[in-house]
């Protein structure tokens, strides 16, 4: 996937000085792998085989207050993820501007950040490779199991890094 990526940049940095309108077919592929990239590469640091349970720290007093319970931001992370038609992620993230945490669903490959803003802290990703193999096309089913491996002190070095 680097390679798309490289590929792509690399034609639109070598495109003749002016050729907007090679840059801008250019963006849809840069948008879709390069978000797809960005959205793995949290992704993959988020899970862990001893994760689960509940988050600690700062990340917690955030989760409290801007949802009002831990139970109640899972329940609505859930319903945001399992609500997105097709392919897409789920995202936790930080918005600079208000000093809180905020939900937001991104298609297909959209990276959080680029399309919104906000500092992306948990990722899930709700295309249907990342499940079909064990929970078939029952999504709702993979998103309970998927808080028993989230790496809560990722998100929290995240959201660290993000308020800074």
């Amino acid at each position: 996937m680097q390679g798309i990526i490289f590929n792509s940049a690399h034609c639109a940095t070598q495109t003749q000085k002016g050729d907007v309108t090679t840059q801008v077919a250019l963006q849809p592929a840069l948008r879709f792998n390069g978000g797809g990239h960005i959205n793995h590469s949290i992704f993959w640091t988020n899970l862990s085989p001893n994760g689960g349970g509940e988050p600690a720290g700062e990340l917690m007093e955030a989760i409290k207050r801007d949802f009002g319970s831990f139970e109640k931001f899972k329940e609505k992370m859930s319903a945001i993820s399992v609500g997105i038609q097709g392919s897409g992620w789920g995202w936790l993230g930080y918005s600079k501007n208000s000093g809180r945490l905020q939900l937001a669903a991104a298609s297909n490959q959209d990276p959080l950040q680029g399309t919104t803003g906000l500092i992306p802290l948990l990722g899930i990703d709700v295309w249907e490779h990342a499940y079909y193999l064990q929970y078939k096309n029952v999504r709702g089913d993979y998103l309970k199991a998927i808080w028993n491996v989230i790496n809560w002190e990722n998100v929290g070095e995240r959201l660290k890094a993000a308020m800074k």
